[in-house]
């Protein structure tokens, strides 16, 4: 006996996903009014019926009105209705990762490793600094780790104030520099000078950039030597441009030769004597 059902061992019929989606078409609406004259002389021309236009009241002085509405469809397409509808979520609010990692530093959890600068400890954790900062992955994962004690978990920075570590400290768990006086300009272009260096010495690009435009903004006649010796000494072309721009002045020049930072300035940097003679002359 033959059958069309199929057995129990057949695999289901494959199914088709379908989309929802909105026909949406522009049209363009008017309307057009036809006045018609001398109904009666077509009277004899109808096949003897009721004329329901006589006693609709539409005829008037043996005439009558038509009114036509036309619309006109311009465009047809389609549009998913995931388009269509309103979304119910607001945009997402900017990432708070930093604020998060800030508090794993402020609270120590699961601090791995001790920093020793100057005569301060500082306890963080390998994993976040060696993401944020090359030299760190060398120093706590590379042949430089290898060569330490296996049960020696701190490291010592030279040539670093402690105060200028905290803050580069702050600049890796959080992503944004700590808060400081903006009204002191001396203290801000200090820090961001000793922030630079540091930035360099550990391969932080971002942390680099935002210390020399800091430094851009900040040139002066007390901080364009220092400034510049920097810029040459860490390759920060912009804030170089800024200082030789500022002393394009003369009497802005005359200050920075007068300023301590000068001869120390043409003494490391022999390589911008020549351009400085000639802001000179």
């Amino acid at each position: 006996m033959s059958g069309s059902s199929a057995s129990a061992g057949d695999a289901p019929p494959p199914t088709t996903s379908v989309t929802a989606s909105t026909i949406v078409a522009e049209v363009v609406s008017g309307s057009h009014v036809l006045k018609i004259d001398g109904f009666s002389q077509t009277i004899g021309a109808s096949d003897g019926g009721s004329y329901a236009l006589e006693e609709s009241g539409y005829l008037v002085g043996d005439s009558f009105s038509l009114r036509c509405d036309v619309a006109v469809v311009k465009d047809i397409r389609t549009e998913d209705d995931a388009t269509t509808v309103k979304k119910l979520v607001g945009v997402p609010p900017p990432s708070d990762i930093g604020a998060h990692l800030g508090r794993l530093l402020a609270a120590g959890h699961g601090a791995d490793v001790a920093i020793h600068v100057g005569g301060e400890t500082f306890a963080a954790h390998r994993c976040v600094l060696a993401a944020r900062s090359p030299v760190f992955m060398a120093e706590l994962f590379g042949p430089m780790a290898m060569s330490r004690h296996n049960n020696e978990e701190t490291i010592r920075v030279h040539d670093m104030e402690p105060r200028v570590f905290e803050a580069m400290l702050h600049f890796i768990y959080n992503d944004s520099l700590p808060e400081v006086d903006d009204d002191d300009d001396g203290e801000v272009a200090a820090m961001a000078q000793h922030l630079l260096v540091a930035a360099d010495r550990y391969d932080m690009g971002r942390l680099k950039l935002i210390c020399e435009d800091t430094l851009c903004s900040h040139v002066d006649a007390s901080t364009a030597a220092t400034a510049l010796t920097l810029a040459e000494q860490h390759h920060c072309e912009r804030l170089k441009e800024a200082c030789f721009k500022f002393m394009e002045n003369p009497s802005n020049l005359k200050a920075v030769m007068a300023s301590d930072d000068f001869l120390h300035l043409t003494r490391s940097c022999s390589s911008l004597l020549k351009k400085l003679a000639k802001l000179a002359a």
